[in-house]
């Protein structure tokens, strides 16, 4: 019997690249994203494997959209979100910080929770997140981004520990890369820059081994644990 997946955001960045890698792996896919048309070209390139449909996190509708996906691929076993936003926003600018906050945080918490719901009628599943090594300190040029990534980590903890509670056979994934070559960062410079398929594959392996925490990757890892130890009395003068 093929694995069924469905991965929230596959148009684009690390959500696409880990559906062509579940895709020749032999998974079952459900894909979802506002970007139809892009979805459309990864259903046409393996149409008996895949199911697309438009979802867009920030509508109260994604829910029961997410809902029919699942029906329509017959089931699932494996929950990927990948959908995120956020840019550089040092003058607090409102619409920017909002729009993260809405998709990070609003978003994450409708289809995360519509996927544990479903994994806690069925007794099984694995829900993986992927957030952001930004969640590990405030970063001043990026207030909303690096705040909804430590709602996102934070919130995946809590229904580990709640899944736990209840007896569910339920595995939680929270991957946190460090900065991937994806649209959402497009003209900056950014420090050790990966790119998707190296980024994709780390995170596929974190997900085959099940891994509660992974930090993607071996760099990341190295540094953000350095970074967690700074004190905030010394945090809050570093120009980032």
């Amino acid at each position: 019997i093929m694995k069924r997946c469905i991965i929230i955001g596959a148009s684009s960045g690390l959500g696409r690249g880990l559906a062509e890698l579940l895709l020749s792996d032999g998974w079952m896919l459900g894909i979802a994203a506002r970007r139809t048309e892009r979805l459309e070209e990864i259903q046409n390139k393996s149409p008996q494997q895949v199911i697309a449909q438009k979802l867009d996190v920030t509508k109260p509708e994604a829910t029961q959209q997410l809902r029919q996906l699942i029906e329509k691929l017959g089931g699932m076993d494996l929950f990927i979100y990948s959908v995120g936003i956020g840019k550089r926003n040092p003058d607090l600018e409102e619409e920017t910080e909002m729009a993260t906050m809405t998709t990070n945080v609003m978003g994450f918490t409708r289809t995360i929770g519509e996927a544990y719901r479903y994994f806690a009628t069925q007794g099984s599943g694995h829900i993986v997140s992927i957030s952001s090594v930004a969640g590990t300190k405030g970063l001043g040029t990026v207030p909303a981004y690096s705040a909804s990534k430590a709602l996102q980590k934070t919130y995946i903890e809590a229904l580990e520990q709640l899944a736990n509670k209840r007896g569910l056979r339920i595995s939680f994934t929270d991957i946190r890369p460090g900065f991937v070559s994806t649209e959402i960062l497009v003209g900056d410079d950014y420090p050790m820059l990966m790119t998707i398929p190296h980024a994709t594959r780390c995170i596929w392996k974190a997900i085959r081994r099940k891994r509660h925490v992974a930090i993607i990757d071996w760099r990341w890892n190295i540094f953000t644990r350095l970074w967690a130890l700074i004190p905030r009395c010394i945090w809050r003068r570093i120009k980032l």
